[in-house]
C-alpha cells in the first residue's frame, strides 16, 4: 500500500518576493539619504566643541566658521550658533533641521540640536 503525503509548499511567491524587494529598496534609498545628514551632524558637533575653546563671541564664531569650512558644513554657520557661559566655561549650542524629499508632497524632516560639553 502506497501512501501519498501531501505537504504544503513553503516560501515566497514571486509577487511576495517583489513586494519585499520593493520595501527593502525604498528603505535603502531613504537610509542612504539620512546617512549624510547624520555625518554632517557629527561634524557640526565637533566644530562646536572646537569653537568652545574661544574666549569671545566673535572668536567662537570665527573658529566655528573655520571648522565648518574644513568639514564642508552647510546647514549651520557661525551666526546661527548660540554662545553662552556656564560656570566660567563657554558653551556653544545649535539647532537646525534638514528636509529630505521623499515623493510628491511628502518630506522627511529631521531636527538636530546639540551643544558643546
Amino acid at each position: 500500500m502506497t501512501r501519498f503525503v501531501t505537504s504544503g509548499q513553503r516560501g515566497f511567491s514571486f509577487i511576495g518576493f517583489l513586494f519585499v524587494a520593493a520595501v527593502l529598496a525604498v528603505t535603502g534609498v531613504v537610509v542612504a539619504q539620512i546617512i549624510p545628514t547624520a555625518i554632517e551632524y557629527q561634524a557640526v558637533l565637533k566644530a562646536a566643541q572646537k569653537a568652545a575653546e574661544g574666549n569671545t563671541v566673535v572668536e567662537v564664531r570665527s573658529i566655528f566658521d573655520k571648522a565648518a569650512a574644513i568639514d564642508n558644513i552647510s546647514s549651520v554657520s557661525g551666526k546661527d550658533i548660540d554662545v553662552t557661559k556656564e560656570n566660567d566655561k563657554v558653551v556653544v549650542s545649535f539647532a537646525y533641521q534638514r528636509e529630505i524629499h521623499l515623493a510628491g508632497p511628502a518630506y522627511l524632516t529631521m531636527k538636530y540640536a546639540g551643544r558643546s560639553k
